[in-house]
């Protein structure tokens, strides 16, 4: 059984990971992280991480940026992998994760939905077959997100930059300027509005015509399988190194 740790407890996707494990006899929840009051959980709560001194498989985290630091030196102190699920992380913590890679292993994605991840190969392979094809992302989420763009929205830039022959250049906003598109551009558009969990378009515009690629997630409850899932993988990983969900996808393959 992976005994984890689940970081960020009492948060909403806390509250729902807790939920999920409680019907996996694969998984159980030893110790909690969070900061906050809230609800009453059915294991052990710390607010400083380095108070808790018993074992564990692997944490998971799903809290805040502003966690990292201590995460981080709890995690490579007892040397436990960690499942990063948060997102809006600063270049400089990203540097931090990757530099504490070289110690334990750590799994890192900002979207941990599957059908998402599979999304990302689909954009990297049409990215790299529609040459010359202009591309637009268009990111909705509910109103109480507070990063823009979104990570996802990021990651499917990242994956048909990665395959295009020309240097791409990420567009945010076009309200300031009076010139045409440049065909080097990826347009980047975030909307926020009601309770949208999260939905992401990646649009390729052509002569005559246009492909479109769409996930939109219909619960945050796949998002906690995803992190459940990569908790089992990293706890049977012992080198240290950065891990994604494309890495498990095509290990379990």
């Amino acid at each position: 059984m992976t005994k984890v740790i689940l970081s960020g407890c009492r948060g909403r996707m806390g509250r729902v990971i807790a939920e999920l494990v409680q019907n996996d006899s694969e998984i159980e929840i030893v110790a909690g992280f969070d900061p906050g009051a809230g609800a009453k959980c059915d294991f052990p709560v710390y607010a400083n991480p380095m108070e808790y001194s018993g074992t564990a498989d692997c944490v998971i985290d799903f809290s805040s940026p502003l966690a990292l630091d201590d995460l981080l030196r709890f995690c490579t102190s007892k040397q436990i992998p960690a499942v990063l699920a948060t997102t809006g992380y600063s270049t400089a913590q990203i540097d931090q994760i990757q530099e504490a890679s070289t110690r334990i292993p750590i799994f890192r994605s900002a979207n941990m939905s599957v059908g998402i991840n599979v999304m990302i190969d689909l954009v990297r392979r049409a990215a790299a077959a529609l040459e010359g094809y202009d591309i637009e992302i268009i990111e909705r989420h509910h109103n109480q997100k507070v990063d823009a763009p979104s990570g996802t929205a990021l990651m499917l830039a990242d994956a048909a930059a990665e395959s295009v022959s020309y240097g791409a250049e990420y567009t945010y906003d076009r309200s300031q300027r009076r010139q045409k598109r440049d065909p080097k551009e990826i347009g980047i558009s975030s909307i926020r509005g009601g309770t949208i969990v999260g939905d992401h378009t990646v649009l390729f515009a052509g002569f005559n015509e246009v492909i479109e690629l769409h996930h939109s997630a219909q619960s945050r409850d796949l998002f906690a399988v995803g992190a459940i899932r990569a908790a089992k993988y990293l706890s049977r990983r012992s080198e240290p190194g950065l891990y994604d969900m494309q890495r498990l996808l095509h290990d379990e393959q």
